[in-house]
């Protein structure tokens, strides 16, 4: 169960870094596209200039079907809908939008599910990024 807590915390920050424009322009490389999960602090090796620690130490390489593992950015093949697309097919047409449409409705799905599997009140899908219940303590 803790491992599907801390899972459940990461993606509750992803989609709160994607509500929040996370993945918009930077500053520093306006020029430059951002890349969904990997331009993120979910990414084991954001802000590094080589891959400093292998993707399967992530937790979303759970989520990577088995003949994607071996990609080069392997969870940009997560299936974010029924359809299978993923950030790597839709990131063919380049529509920053759309992809992060359907990342962000993949991770209201796996946030329900997970919340449903701790025993959390499920996604009411809010903006600010799905926020867990608390049990109140006695005063």
């Amino acid at each position: 169960m803790k491992d599907n807590r801390n899972l459940l915390d990461l993606l509750k920050f992803e989609l709160n870094f994607l509500e929040q424009g996370g993945y918009g322009r930077s500053v520093r490389t306006p020029w430059k596209a951002t890349s969904l999960f990997q331009d993120s602090l979910t990414c084991l090796n954001f802000g590094e200039p080589e891959k400093v620690h292998p993707c399967d130490e992530c937790a979303l390489y759970a989520f990577v079907p088995g003949e994607f593992r071996n990609e080069k950015i392997p969870c940009h093949h997560i299936p974010l809908n029924e359809h299978g697309d993923t950030v790597a097919s839709v990131n063919q047409g380049y529509n920053q939008a759309a992809m992060e449409e359907a990342l962000r409705h993949w991770l209201r799905k796996m946030i329900a599910q997970l919340e449903e599997e701790v025993g959390r009140t499920p996604c009411a899908g809010t903006s600010t990024g799905c926020e867990s219940t608390r049990q109140h303590e006695p005063r």
